[in-house]
């Protein structure tokens, strides 16, 4: 089971994300959501965890814990729609500039 985890303090690593969320079972992956320019972290993360029941259990028995200054947000995480397929535009248009009201010439 995926689990989003937010409200993470800035300085906390996706080992240190792991060690919290092994003491209610088998993780299988733990990571810190870090800003591609900054280099520093998002606040939030997401883990996997192998068994569904610990899974709960861990969304159960950390939610709305303070690790820092704001109480932890740990639920499961929702299916993300993917970006439009490539060549879409909004609109619906797939060619930059086409309208089709207008007649072409």
């Amino acid at each position: 089971m995926k689990i989003f985890v937010a409200g993470l303090p800035y300085d906390l690593d996706d080992a240190e994300l792991e060690e919290i969320f092994e003491k209610f079972g088998t993780v299988t992956s733990a990571k810190v959501a870090m800003d591609k320019e900054t280099g520093k972290s998002k606040g939030f993360g997401f883990v996997d965890m192998l068994v569904s029941s610990e899974a709960r259990e861990a969304i159960e028995g950390l939610n709305d814990i303070s690790l820092g200054k704001k109480p932890l947000v740990v639920k499961e995480a929702e299916e993300r729609s993917g970006p439009p397929s490539a060549g879409t535009r909004p609109g619906g248009f797939s060619k930059p500039g086409f309208n089709s009201n207008k007649p072409r010439y």
